[in-house]
């Protein structure tokens, strides 16, 4: 029975990669899914659709066609700002910088060399979903940083790249809502859920605080590195077969000049941190926040700067020291060569940052959220039921809205008061709101980062397409929902609390 299970997971596996490889080549689909939003906006605005807004009330919200006279002036006047604000496009390109330069004078390959050949094989897949899930203390930076470092580390083990991109895309982006620290995601959240509490109850929503969900994002951390582990070496790599492309990493020791490298890279590491550190720890240092903190100041919005610059000083000592780096021209090139390979990604920015743009102005995704929580509000659920029905809709509007600030500030209004009035704290609430967000990232073309990802995987895969990459993403979403909804489940009816001061029930 367990093999006729697996055989017919993989056969739909299967299916949804034929289906999405006959589609167009990335480019083009984003650019003919920006065309196909402007099309629909102009048909469902026709019938008039209108949702009060959730987070503002009195604001009626409609569909936007794009197709009428100030609709057309939005799509010429905003091209190039869409292209522009494309979120990983500056973050991409930034990090690429300081990557650029480690990877070119040899850094980044000694260093995967070296960590591969210290650490257990049995050891490396989980270890690798564990990096990308406590990646999201960077913020967003984990999408570029780890992904192709996944591949690659693959490579080097004779295992396919794809399955080692893979893991390390599910920690980053699935498991973004579990670390072992607060992150600014907790802050960003959780003064939405404050704000939401005291509709009904102001007082309550006055004893809440940001860390509200931290005792069970922190045990996620465990359940979710197993998990992603387990379905990269059970799932994903037998499905992905053995690697026949042209990349390849070897597996040599290092020799006198890189070890000496290695060890002017970690000088130049250690002294750039010191220099950082001043700049974040001091009492008054100027990338702390106005209220001395530093999970919401400077230093939480400027980690891609930091990042880059953790890359680029250490590969600069490094290539100095094996005589990759003579004088500054050297780096000029690197760099220039570094930009050169991001044309492929560049240009679906723009054809990615257009569809994204359009889809926000239309409205459609406030639309379609409003309606679906107006469907689980009339569903007349109660207890676990109500808490599933609410992730379910949740991961659902996650495939159409991207952003977890923009879609908890739309749904926080409407489901915290729902939930406080059956019983259900804000902080539970929130936490389910969480789990389902952050699972369905890694299927959805409309995650700002799905293009980039794309990109680093036809490095090598070059008939890499939108069905191929979720295809391989789709067991991880499964999984990680099941297991994280049930590790929810369990949280409750064990009535442990969710976070400090944080229970289950109101």
């Amino acid at each position: 029975m367990a093999e006729k299970r697996k055989g017919m997971f993989q056969k739909g596996l299967d299916g949804i990669e034929y289906i999405g490889n006959k589609l167009p080549h990335p480019i083009t689909l984003f650019a003919i899914l920006a065309l196909l939003v402007v099309v629909l906006s102009a048909i469902v605005s026709s019938f008039g659709l209108s949702v009060e807004h959730p987070g503002e009330e009195g604001k009626i919200v409609e569909v936007n066609n794009l197709l009428s006279a100030d609709g057309i002036e939005y799509i010429f006047s905003s091209m190039t700002e869409n292209f522009i604000g494309f979120a990983p496009l500056g973050v991409v390109l930034v990090t690429m910088l300081g990557i650029g330069v480690a990877e070119r004078t040899g850094l980044i390959s000694a260093c995967l060399r070296g960590f591969v050949l210290s650490v257990p094989k049995s050891l490396i897949t989980y270890g690798l979903v564990f990096a990308g899930i406590m990646s999201s203390v960077a913020s967003d930076a984990g999408y570029v940083v780890l992904p192709p470092l996944g591949a690659v580390i693959f490579a080097a083990l004779g295992r396919h790249p794809l399955a080692g991109l893979a893991g390390a895309f599910a920690g980053v982006s699935a498991g973004f809502s579990a670390n072992l620290f607060l992150s600014a995601t907790d802050p960003l959240l959780g003064e939405l859920t404050i704000d939401a509490a005291a509709i009904i109850d102001p007082a309550y929503a006055e004893t809440m605080n940001i860390a509200m969900n931290y005792y069970f994002i922190f045990v996620s951390v465990f359940l979710l590195t197993f998990v992603g582990g387990w379905v990269t070496e059970k799932i994903v790599e037998p499905r992905l077969g053995e690697y026949k492309g042209e990349f390849r990493e070897k597996l040599e020791g290092l020799d006198a000049a890189e070890k000496k490298g290695l060890l002017w890279a970690g000088i130049s590491v250690v002294i750039a941190t010191v220099l950082i550190a001043l700049l974040i720890l001091p009492s008054g240092a100027p990338l702390r926040g106005e209220d001395g903190g530093i999970i919401q100041s400077p230093f939480m919005s400027s980690l891609v700067p930091v990042i880059t610059i953790l890359f680029f000083i250490p590969g600069v000592f490094y290539g100095i020291a094996v005589k990759n780096i003579k004088n500054d021209k050297d780096v000029a090139n690197q760099l220039s060569e570094t930009m050169a390979s991001m044309g492929m990604f560049i240009v679906l920015a723009f054809t990615a940052g257009q569809f994204v743009a359009y889809f926000s102005e239309t409205n459609m995704g406030l639309v379609i959220g409003v309606y679906g929580a107006e469907l689980l509000g009339s569903a007349n659920l109660s207890g676990i039921p109500l808490i599933l029905g609410f992730i379910l809709v949740a991961a659902f509007i996650n495939l159409f809205i991207g952003s977890a600030s923009a879609k908890w500030a739309m749904m926080a209004p409407v489901f915290v008061p729902i939930l406080m009035q059956l019983g259900y704290s804000p902080e539970l609430t929130q936490m389910a709101y969480r789990v389902a967000d952050s699972t369905t990232n890694i299927i959805t073309p409309l995650m700002t980062y799905f293009a980039i990802i794309i990109a680093f995987a036809q490095k090598y895969d070059k008939n890499m397409g939108i069905g191929t990459l979720i295809s391989v993403m789709f067991p991880y979403t499964i999984f990680f929902l099941v297991s994280w909804t049930i590790m929810l489940i369990v949280w409750m009816l064990l009535g442990i609390d969710l976070g400090p001061g944080s229970p289950i029930h109101y």
